[in-house]
């Protein structure tokens, strides 16, 4: 049964922080909140992690399409080849915000995403999504929870999240609720942009 606990956005306790960056590190999967919507993660170097959230997907973590959220713009080149000013330009004006970037990805990726050759890269600005990759050191690998009910794609009360997902994760973050409003998802890795979902973020940013 997962643990349910509550965090403020504004100022995130760091006991509480602490508690879910345990779990990461454990091995463990958290739902948390983003600037858009509840996001399902675990910790990027934990392969028995990477394994439960894919089989939860349906899908071969080979072949998923996960999203790194970072803190900020530093853990990039841990990831991602070396990008042009342009690009550098566009993150650092749209960043953090609700918007994921598809950008060349580099050797030193985990052994699991090695065969890919792109990654969705996402800071969301959200100060619980924050705190806990700060604490924990490194990207948490993430991806949306989707809901059953076909007009609400996304679920938004984290306490109908927590009901449904009790036995299947072990941390659910109440941070109050949440959009149900995907990031702009935009293509960053040819050579012109490509937004390939329009979401929260505004696509005209170029």
């Amino acid at each position: 049964m997962a643990e349910f606990i509550k965090i403020y956005e504004d100022k995130p306790s760091e006991a509480a922080i602490k508690k879910v960056v345990d779990v990461l590190r454990d091995g463990g999967l958290v739902i948390y909140p983003t600037d858009t919507v509840y996001g399902l993660g675990c910790d990027i170097t934990n392969s028995r992690a990477l394994e439960r959230i894919a089989k939860i997907k349906g899908i071969k973590l080979e072949k998923a399409n996960f999203s790194f959220i970072c803190s900020d713009l530093s853990n990039l080149s841990d990831y991602v080849k070396q990008i042009d000013t342009a690009t550098f330009k566009i993150l650092k004006r749209t960043l953090p915000g609700p918007y994921t970037f598809i950008l060349p990805g580099n050797n030193d990726l985990p052994k699991e995403f090695r065969k890919k050759k792109t990654v969705g890269i996402r800071i969301p600005d959200n100060n619980i999504a924050l705190e806990m990759v700060k604490m924990l050191g490194n990207p948490i690998v993430s991806t949306s929870i989707h809901d059953d009910d076909e007009v609400l794609e996304y679920s938004t009360d984290p306490e109908l999240i927590f009901e449904k997902w009790q036995h299947t994760v072990d941390l659910v973050i109440d941070g109050g609720y949440g959009d149900n409003v995907g990031s702009t998802i935009i293509d960053l890795s040819g050579y012109e942009p490509i937004v390939v979902r329009e979401g929260k973020g505004d696509p005209d940013i170029f």
